[in-house]
């Protein structure tokens, strides 16, 4: 046989910009070895007619680094035509780590990415200290899809620094040093990167401050300087630059990441790009800023979601706006049905709609201070509360929330968002935006997109599992922006260029992101005509019963890793081919 695999009668859009157009594509061993008229025998045969032939994915932003070791299956991502996913964003991780650090890091992941800590401490193996042995223990067994490690500032910072780390203390320039030397032998057994956090928003499971925030510009760019003389690496950091409208305070901010990124020599780092209400033009200022620097030869990439920025409430969830009312709390630990029907009772809801929330962060509690100012004003809520349902909709309009129903119903904004919450015998969710969505619609995130500085980021795969599924990021592209919108739609090419070749070559992957001779066969099957997202649901699959959201798609014929289906009409076919990228070596 010419190939292990043919794909024929497609229409190919080759991840590098071009036109669509129609050929086949010849796979052998794990590779592309024709695109056009492959007209020698092969072992199988996948017919694509009426469908589009993409590259696979790379995902830059995800949070599977606990998961990876005991998990085969990186879902929901591998759902969504993902074929390489980046791990260790925002300064969380796993390694390296000393023995009786590691439910402290634990605690971390459970606080910052809301992955439950019991599903954690069961599910990760440790069998690991240094970043090089993590490595080593992820790569120890197949998966379905590629992925890459990069350094973690928070586990690195604890390593070295012990308890000191989360005291508001500097690092000695000793420390500063050993940090460096970590990072280097990490990215010279091939991890990708080093990533930090500085968000105000991330905290421990105990509330604690994250010791990545602890750190200033000097230790930022002793360790960025790790990277230097290398061929491959980068640098990632999140912040809330302030979260004010104070300009001189955003502009202090900068300077500290633009400082790490100087200190990277000439390789890019990428920051999160997004409208904040208190700040609705602060996004804007970042744009500027990314582009001056650009401008002095510091590249600085810019990480934009898909849609808005939010969070699913429900009563499975992690958060929904009844948690803190007194009669609530005392049938939060009944089994969902038995919360249903008591809820359900006119009693019981009269009573509670009377009662005012208590408090629900601060106090060891992993919810920030954000959800209690959500509690006081749930009129305000409920304005940007809308159903999932079915069909989601991740852009509705503002005749859809539930405030707008309650003032046609004539009843309480509360009482509505009681209803709806049980819905679906409790199972209903309901959509709040946070970010991107100031007003109403997705406009602003249309411009962020498409940005020269911009690529798809954010999708958080593996993390925030009870509040958020935006690992379908690259369905939701593909659907919405690239199909559905009715203005300012994005051309596929475009789209597909955007999350496949170029955010693979920003992370240093130059052999795959494009459907040409010698990439390898990590290929996405796509009928755009039935491509569509399913409701998010709670599933309890994790170690210790540990629930997390998952959302499928319909519409992926099939998707390749390394020449291999391992997903079919949206079902995984148990095959294993993904394995650790390591650049570099």
């Amino acid at each position: 046989m010419a190939y292990d695999l043919k794909i024929v009668n497609g229409t190919i859009i080759d991840g590098t910009g071009r036109p669509r157009f129609l050929g086949d594509v010849g796979i052998r061993d794990g590779r592309i070895v024709e695109v056009g008229q492959c007209g020698e025998r092969a072992e199988r045969t996948i017919d694509a007619e009426a469908a589009v032939v993409t590259p696979g994915f790379t995902d830059v932003h995800t949070h599977y680094d606990g998961q990876v070791s005991w998990d085969a299956e990186f879902a929901p991502s591998c759902f969504h035509g993902v074929t390489t996913c980046i791990m260790g964003n925002c300064g969380v991780g796993f390694a390296p780590v000393r023995e009786h650090d590691q439910e402290r890091l634990v605690r971390l992941m459970e606080g910052v990415e809301d992955i439950p800590g019991t599903a954690l401490s069961e599910g990760l193996t440790w069998n690991w200290e240094t970043h090089e042995q993590y490595m080593d223990a992820i790569d120890a067994f197949p998966h379905t899809i590629d992925f890459c490690s990069q350094v973690t500032h928070d586990a690195l910072r604890v390593y070295v620094m012990g308890e000191r780390a989360v005291a508001d203390e500097s690092a000695s320039e000793d420390e500063v040093a050993m940090m460096r030397a970590l990072t280097r032998s990490a990215l010279e057994a091939g991890a990708v990167g080093f990533s930090t956090g500085r968000s105000d928003n991330h905290c421990s499971a105990d509330g604690d401050p994250t010791p990545a925030s602890e750190a200033n510009v000097r230790e930022l760019m002793g360790i960025a300087q790790a990277l230097k003389g290398l061929q491959h690496g980068v640098l990632q950091a999140v912040s809330d630059f302030d979260m004010n409208i104070d300009l001189a305070r955003f502009d202090k901010e900068f300077d500290v990441i633009e400082s790490m990124a100087s200190a990277g020599a000439d390789h890019p780092t990428s920051i999160s790009l997004m409208q904040r209400d208190h700040s609705p033009n602060q996004w804007r200022q970042i744009i500027a800023r990314a582009e001056a620097a650009q401008k002095k030869g510091i590249v600085i990439r810019l990480q934009v979601a898909a849609r808005a920025i939010g969070v699913m409430l429900g009563l499975e969830a992690t958060f929904h706006p009844f948690m803190g009312f007194p009669s609530y709390k005392k049938i939060s630990h009944l089994p969902l049905a038995e919360r249903v029907k008591r809820m359900r009772d006119a009693t019981f809801r009269d009573q509670l709609l009377t009662e005012t929330s208590d408090k629900v962060s601060g106090d060891g509690s992993a919810l920030p201070p954000l959800a209690d100012k959500l509690l006081a004003n749930l009129d305000m809520v409920a304005l940007r509360l809308f159903r999932v349902g079915d069909n989601p909709n991740y852009e509705p309009t503002l005749e859809d929330c539930l405030y707008n129903e309650a003032q046609q119903r004539g009843v309480p904004s509360l009482r509505v968002i009681y209803d709806a919450l049980l819905e679906s015998d409790g199972k209903e969710l309901l959509y709040f935006p946070l970010y991107n969505y100031t007003e109403f619609n997705l406009d602003n995130v249309r411009t962020m997109l498409t940005h020269p500085l911009a690529m798809p980021g954010l999708s958080d795969g593996g993390a925030h599992v009870g509040t958020v599924c935006d690992a379908s990021f690259p369905t939701f592209l593909l659907t919405h922006w690239g199909r559905d919108r009715a203005t300012g739609k994005l051309p596929l090419e475009d789209i597909i260029k955007r999350q496949a070749f170029d955010t693979a070559r920003y992370i240093g992957l130059t052999d795959r992101g494009s459907i040409a001779v010698g990439q390898k066969a990590d290929i996405n099957v796509i009928d755009m005509q039935q491509l569509r997202l399913s409701r998010p649901h709670m599933v309890a699959d994790l170690p210790a019963g540990g629930k997390r959201l998952l959302q499928q798609a319909s519409g992926y014929r099939t998707t390749l890793v390394n020449g291999v289906p391992i997903t079919e009409d949206g079902k995984l076919t148990g095959q294993r081919p993904g394995r650790l990228v390591r650049l570099g070596v």
